[in-house]
């Protein structure tokens, strides 16, 4: 079992609620999608949360949180920089869906080489303007030569699988984790499709 204590009671004799932050890197967004989701039982969850970064708030930087929700591959610099500080900044760390946990549909670029695969898209692809070239200005981050699954970067402490998991798997894998259970989804709540 993760150390995630809801016992804490704060300066108001109140029990804490969990800070909770989302992320999404090379991946569709799918996953952020299906805990939306989980519907009208948002608002039981927020008795129970509080939101740090995620698209709900539209905060920019993880603070410190108990729980963390990774979902789509690393596929640049600025993917292995974001990943770094979630880590640095979440007690517990998921790996939400196909991408997250196994790189997904990105890492289908994983067999071609980087430089082939910029020439193809940038420069000699049906359609491409005469004179195209692979962009390089410096604001935008630098490629990795392959895609790779979370866990080859930082540490994961749970995986849930999927692409993207149904409401209901991230419904009871979060809420079984902040009763401070391990959780354990049945063959219904799993999908590999």
């Amino acid at each position: 079992m993760m150390d995630i204590d809801i016992a804490k009671i704060d300066a108001g004799g109140a029990p804490r609620k969990l800070k909770v932050a989302t992320v999404s890197l090379a991946g569709c967004f799918g996953c952020h999608m299906s805990f939306l989701d989980i519907d009208e039982r948002l608002l039981p969850l927020l008795e129970l949360v509080e939101f740090d970064r995620s698209p709900l708030t539209d905060i920019k930087h993880c603070g410190p949180c108990d729980i963390g929700l990774i979902e789509g591959g690393v596929c640049n610099a600025e993917n292995v920089h974001v990943l770094r500080e979630f880590r640095a900044n979440c007690k517990v760390l998921i790996a939400l869906g196909a991408c997250a946990v196994n790189g997904g549909l990105p890492a289908q670029r994983n067999h071609l080489e980087l430089a082939d695969l910029l020439q193809e898209v940038y420069r000699t692809g049906h359609g491409l303007a005469e004179g195209s070239r692979i962009p390089d200005d410096p604001e935008l981050p630098l490629p990795l030569n392959q895609v790779h699954p979370v866990h080859e970067v930082v540490r994961i402490d749970y995986f849930l699988p999927g692409c993207p998991p149904s409401g209901d798997a991230i419904w009871a894998f979060l809420t079984q984790l902040i009763e401070g259970k391990d959780p354990s989804l049945g063959h219904g709540l799993l999908h590999y499709d």
